[in-house]
């Protein structure tokens, strides 16, 4: 058996109880396989001295384990991996690349967020993919926002200058370092969140008519903007772990004229992939050779279980190109709605070469992003709880992704498949064929479970037996059963 590092089983005790972090790192072990349905765990006096922690500690690990259902104890023989929550559902294989570029219709997306927004808070929320409440530091960041009003009462009911506050941008730069950016205040655009900054990088490369190569299944947003500004899209074969497949990306390049390719790189929703290093730098090269500029969605990229967070496309661009940021290739932007406060809309984007049509697009459009909300932002990243913050979302949506693969194992159809990110909080479903999503979304939407199904997530329609999950709900007696509700539904469309 693997173990915990040490770093992850001693972080600080006011963090998190270490038999918790004992129990997610089993529980992550068991899930993937590596603990085998029916295997012994290792005796406590052996778990405590590899992870340097007391016999206590690890009694109470295994204790959380049974009450989730892992692992059973049989009298005089130890603790073992229960058969049914071991045996979780395999993977869904590599997606197909369409045949031709698809004219986008969203109607039926419309018409289910719209459907849903009109039963919200009384819905079991496994569809939108937005962490609840209860994970974001909503009592610190509406502090800070009566505080900057006070502060600046002026500014803050003034337009902004276009690119956004110098003090958030700077706060942006040094946050990005840790995705390998070398980027600096200048080489950044504060944008209305994520959204808008795919619009405007959209807007900047390509015109009406023109096709952009997108990953499959995709984010619903990238379908809504690109339906807006008359783009076709171009889905390409995806990897459930890898991501954006570059052979089929590579054959695409030499036989359809690309205006761009949209993809996230980071746990990719509703797949939940990381594109490897090596596809990575081997993108950036293709690309730029190509003269196609990529753009890149890292919203999810600071949300990594475990380990360092990945590098950007961007980064490996300027390496590429031994340039600077202000050459890149690649339209890297990010948000803080999925990790901080969604209903803030502060997003950003560093567009690179293309800065100057960025800042054209965005006077065209917004002027200027919302200045209380950029200082808000910029207050909560100055005074330096960000790293905390989100050293307990990773752990919490490590453990909750954990729990929604269990579950769906126990509950789902018999040859039910679902993807094992190693970050971020949306788990991909595919369920036998003859399961109808929609069927299956309209009959969980009647019993207060809101799920996304597959189709809305492609351009061309696919996946009529997927389903998106979000897990960045609060794990209670009434999640267990919604999600068991769920997968008796499904039996039954």
């Amino acid at each position: 058996m693997g173990s915990p590092s040490t770093s992850t089983v001693n972080r600080p005790a006011n963090e998190a109880p270490r038999y918790r972090l004992v129990a997610d790192d089993i529980a992550g072990l068991i899930v993937q396989g590596t603990l085998a349905p029916g295997s012994r765990i290792p005796s406590l006096r052996s778990t405590s001295r590899r992870l340097r922690v007391s016999v206590t500690t690890v009694m109470e690990a295994y204790r959380v384990l049974e009450d989730r259902g892992l692992v059973e104890v049989r009298p005089q023989s130890g603790h073992y991996v229960r058969l049914s929550a071991g045996a979780a559902p395999p993977e869904p294989v590599r997606t197909a690349t369409c045949r031709h570029a698809s004219t986008l219709d969203t109607t039926a997306l419309v018409e289910i967020l719209a459907e849903e927004a009109s039963h919200a808070g009384q819905m079991v929320p496994f569809g939108a993919a937005v962490p609840a409440p209860e994970f974001l530091p909503i009592g610190r960041l509406n502090t800070l926002l009566a505080r900057a009003v006070r502060r600046e009462p002026i500014a803050c009911q003034s337009y902004d200058t276009v690119p956004g506050r110098p003090e958030l941008r700077h706060q942006i730069a040094r946050l990005a370092m840790s995705a390998g950016c070398a980027l600096t205040a200048n080489d950044l655009i504060v944008t209305t969140g994520a959204q808008e900054a795919i619009s405007l990088a959209l807007r900047a490369v390509a015109k009406p008519g023109d096709t952009v190569a997108i990953e499959t299944p995709t984010y619903h947003g990238f379908l809504q903007v690109l339906e807006s500004l008359h783009l076709k899209a171009f889905e390409i074969a995806t990897d459930p772990r890898r991501g954006m497949c570059l052979e089929a990306l590579g054959a695409t390049l030499k036989e359809q004229q690309l205006a761009a390719v949209l993809l996230v790189s980071s746990f990719g929703n509703p797949l939940g992939h990381r594109m490897p290093d090596e596809d990575r730098r081997r993108l950036a090269e293709m690309l730029r050779e190509a003269r196609v500029p990529l753009i890149e969605d890292d919203t999810y990229g600071e949300l990594a279980h475990d380990g360092p967070r990945p590098l950007s496309i961007q980064s490996f661009d300027h390496e590429v190109s031994n340039g600077s940021p202000e050459d890149s290739n690649v339209l890297l932007l990010s948000s803080f709605s999925k990790i901080l406060a969604p209903g803030l809309r502060v997003g950003w984007i560093a567009p690179g070469r293309y800065r100057q049509q960025v800042i054209r697009q965005k006077v065209a459009t917004t002027v200027a992003t919302a200045t209380p909300t950029q200082l808000v932002i910029a207050d909560y990243l100055a005074g330096g709880g960000m790293e905390r913050h989100l050293r307990r979302l990773r752990r919490s949506f490590k453990d909750l992704v954990t729990r929604m693969i269990s579950e769906v194992g126990e509950s789902f159809p018999v040859g039910t498949r679902i993807t094992r990110p190693t970050g971020g909080y949306v788990v991909w479903v595919e369920m036998p064929a003859e399961v109808d999503a929609f069927a299956l979304h309209r009959a969980a939407l009647a019993e207060g479970i809101s799920v996304v199904p597959g189709p809305i997530l492609s351009a061309s329609g696919r996946y009529r037996n997927c389903l998106r999950l979000n897990c960045a709900v609060p794990w209670s007696p009434v999640v267990e059963s919604a999600l068991r509700r769920l997968g008796e539904l499904a039996r039954e469309c």
